[in-house]
């Protein structure tokens, strides 16, 4: 099974994500967390991506789309894989959708993670007073959910329109979420 999880900064991607790659026998894919390994290991790609990466810069779609292929193209994805971070924007939607159609794959689901933007708020201001993130106050907070509803609204239509797009409720208990997102899988 081939999918992808999106939702807003807060909304639990990565734990759900993680509990499904489990549940699913299958690879979670996090973008953020293959181009710091790249990076860290000092390969081609890494390196590229580490230039952005130091500027304070989006890493340019071409390099990500190449990450990813290079990943899911593995033995490792044989059972199938989770994308979680990517793609964020239309234009690495489109690319993404495209390399995959030339290596053979099709995304069986696109997963949208919703949830009231106030709760989520809550929940981040919350994860920062626990964790120490400095990156956590009601106005990043709000900055990255309107970041990400600028740049992602657009995905819910693309995948809307390929029949991909599964909405799920991520307020609640964590095992609840994730039976309500096995649940749409089957």
């Amino acid at each position: 099974m081939k999918l992808l999880i999106m939702g807003p900064p807060g909304v639990g991607k990565g734990t759900q994500a993680d509990r499904i790659k489990n549940e699913l026998n299958i690879e979670h894919l996090s973008t953020g967390d293959i181009l710091r390994k790249e990076a860290k290991a000092k390969t081609n790609v890494g390196m590229d991506a580490k230039l952005y990466m130091d500027m304070g810069r989006l890493v340019p779609d071409h390099i990500l789309i190449s990450i990813v292929k290079e990943h899911i193209s593995k033995s490792k994805c044989e059972n199938g894989y989770l994308l979680d971070g990517f793609p964020r924007t239309l234009p690495q939607a489109q690319g993404l959708d495209d390399m995959m159609h030339s290596i053979g794959h099709d995304l069986d689901c696109a997963i949208s993670l919703l949830a009231n933007e106030d709760e989520l708020v809550n929940r981040l201001i919350k994860r920062g007073q626990e964790s120490g993130r400095t990156d956590d106050t009601p106005e990043v907070i709000r900055n990255r959910q309107q970041i990400y509803w600028e740049q992602t609204a657009p995905l819910l239509d693309f995948y809307k329109r390929k029949n991909l797009l599964k909405e799920v409720d991520g307020l609640g208990e964590i095992p609840e979420i994730t039976k309500r997102i096995l649940n749409i899988l089957k």
